[in-house]
């Protein structure tokens, strides 16, 4: 099931909305993360309709989510240019998934600058050269141009092209925050071996209120700059195709090797 059948399935409830996570959104025990935060998002604005552009969002991973989830969400305060929603997301275990949404307006500042690097890439890989993952892992949703890690690369970064094999009907902010969290946790790349990892939560910020690319390509980066004690932090961007950068991320991982 794609990112907008799964959004057309939300069912209405007394406090909030309801849905069941398809097997194809999985990673391991969990819901994949940037389909929560979509979810979430999506259940936001249908919950304050009139809000303006997505500007940032503050997401706590919880605990696993799986099978029907409820999504409530409540509306913290309203301004004249912003708007804050927190949205949970609640299973048969309880809580997986809380997230704070800011929605802001433009408004005029005489403050104008941008410091994102551009990185030194090879464009998006042509039609019928990429791979997907495996059907019962969420990446089977997506397509890349090759393989998206191995062990032993003993690099903290990692970055490649991603795009939603299916992509007709999506709002380009909902799709965004989906795929935005698509790439494995950087510190993997400094991993000999396979072991468990666990993201513990995800601060972004959008860079436009509205973004868009070419063929629903975007370029993902992850770069681990802290990993002690068994976490790590890790910055995150994103570009479209044109390598505009479009959103900026952090994010804290838990790491059991």
């Amino acid at each position: 099931m794609n990112l907008a059948e799964t959004l057309a399935s939300l069912v209405p409830a007394d406090n909030g909305w309801t849905v069941t996570i398809p097997s194809d959104w999985m990673q391991g025990r969990t819901a994949y993360g940037g389909l929560s935060s979509a979810l979430a998002h999506h259940c936001a604005r249908l919950a304050v309709p009139d809000a303006p552009p997505l500007r940032s969002a503050q997401v706590a991973f919880v605990g696993p989510l799986a099978n029907e989830v409820t999504i409530s969400c409540d509306l913290q305060r309203r301004g004249r240019n912003t708007a804050f929603v927190e949205t949970k997301i609640r299973n048969a275990d309880g809580l997986g998934f809380i997230g704070t949404f800011i929605f802001m307006s433009k408004r005029e500042s005489k403050i104008d600058f941008e410091g994102v690097h551009r990185p030194d890439v090879a464009p998006p890989p042509a039609e019928g050269s990429t791979r997907s993952g495996p059907p019962e892992f969420f990446t089977s949703q997506m397509e890349y141009p090759e393989k998206r890690l191995e062990l032993g690369m003993n690099t903290p970064r990692l970055a490649s092209w991603h795009r939603f094999a299916e992509r007709d009907g999506l709002d380009a902010m909902t799709e965004l925050l989906c795929i935005g969290d698509g790439l494995p946790p950087s510190a993997m790349g400094l991993m000999d071996a396979a072991g468990p990892i666990s993201s513990m939560n995800w601060q972004v910020n959008m860079l436009t209120d509205a973004p868009e690319t070419e063929n629903g390509w975007w370029l993902l980066e992850s770069v681990t700059h802290h990993a002690h004690h068994g976490a790590s932090s890790q910055y995150m961007t994103v570009w479209n195709s044109r390598l505009e950068p479009v959103m900026a991320a952090m994010q804290s991982v838990a790491l059991f090797v």
